[in-house]
């Protein structure tokens, strides 16, 4: 195997790869990335046996050929080569030869006949989203899955479609993201999955800095993503996600419309006096239309930060997981929030104004 290729390229897909690539003892294989000819194009593949990417780079090739070889130290020696322009690739008996300018590296190789086989789903159910639309709903969820894998269902995020365009929520029993995307193309086809974080995470960050479309496919075991010069399939989670409409309440006894930017301000000064168990304490006044939120960590000290709103319903203090209520608020984009309350005991609601395409529901803490 002999080629020629753009350093921005084959870096961009072997840091792809690298992190897609396992970390097997018992199958060493799987720690590398291959790099396969195919006319005049490279292809580098990596997979964990939980989820597998291909990715095709244009290249002049000069001698068709595949190798198998180290992610991480092909990545770090691409990412500290001197200079910009055409790396040379070559085979040499067992041997790489990577070179460009003054840098020249010789790396082991391994034959690619045990490197499993990546299976792209090709029947099944169909579905064309644009990339960001995809990215926007993952990310705006994937943070409220359990970080646990007793339950597979909780540790993965759930996308399914309704009559507008997709679904995508995640739980961790604690709390609950859901978001809704807007199809303006295909419809939904009745897709319904479950994708573990872990590889739901890594597949929007592929697909983060792009504006394609992607298609996806998906079966009951596996779903693939095809998009120009990527392929990438996950395993899918065997289960169903809970029912969780039933838990969102319907009606409450208080809210609060705030700046979404008072918010975040006051959780980031409160958070300096959280204590192991990360309470925060939310104490809502009807008459002064404000909200006080309060931290206190007995070994430093406490804080508190009041901020303005319109109010109605009743006086409420209810105490949260200080994280909780943060992590939410980067997946609203509108100035204002409101959060509703149903009394002690009972879970709040984070809503963006005037927009219903994301809810977020947390339970409260035992003070």
């Amino acid at each position: 195997m002999k080629l020629e290729v753009k350093k921005e390229k084959i870096l961009s897909a072997v840091t792809i790869c690298e992190k897609i690539a396992g970390k097997h003892v018992s199958l060493p294989i799987l720690s590398s990335v291959v790099l396969e000819t195919k006319d005049n194009s490279l292809i580098l593949k990596a997979t964990n046996l939980d989820i597998g990417v291909e990715i095709e780079v244009q290249a002049k090739v000069l001698t068709q050929g595949s190798v198998a070889l180290s992610g991480s130290v092909l990545k770090s020696f691409l990412s500290n080569m001197s200079g910009d322009g055409n790396v040379v690739l070559e085979q040499k008996g067992n041997n790489l030869n990577i070179s460009l300018n003054n840098s020249v590296a010789s790396i082991k190789t391994n034959p690619t006949d045990d490197f499993p086989v990546i299976p792209k789903v090709i029947d099944g159910k169909k579905l064309k989203i644009n990339t960001k639309d995809f990215v926007s709903g993952v990310t705006s969820v994937w943070y409220s899955s359990s970080v646990s894998s007793i339950k597979p269902e909780l540790s993965s995020v759930y996308i399914y479609g309704d009559n507008e365009g997709l679904v995508y929520v995640a739980t961790d029993s604690f709390r609950l993201a859901e978001k809704k995307i807007k199809l303006k193309k295909d419809k939904e086809d009745g897709l319904s999955i479950l994708i573990p974080f872990k590889n739901i995470s890594e597949i929007a960050r592929i697909f983060s800095d792009v504006s394609y479309d992607i298609d996806i496919v998906t079966t009951k075991n596996q779903v693939s993503f095809f998009a120009p010069n990527i392929h990438i399939t996950s395993r899918v989670v065997d289960g169903n996600f809970p029912d969780y409409k039933q838990i969102i309440p319907k009606t409450f006894t208080s809210s609060i419309t705030v700046l979404k930017q008072d918010l975040l301000q006051a959780l980031k000064l409160t958070n300096t006096f959280s204590d192991s168990f990360n309470q925060v304490v939310f104490s809502l006044s009807v008459a002064n239309k404000n909200m006080e939120i309060k931290t206190k960590n007995n070994d430093i000290g406490e804080g508190s930060e009041t901020i303005k709103g319109s109010v109605v319903g009743e006086d409420m203090v209810i105490t949260f997981n200080h994280k909780y209520v943060f992590d939410c608020l980067q997946s609203i984009e509108t100035d204002g929030v409101v959060l509703s309350f149903n009394g002690p005991g009972k879970p709040l609601v984070i809503s963006p104004s005037h927009n219903a395409s994301f809810t977020y529901l947390v339970m409260p803490m035992n003070r």
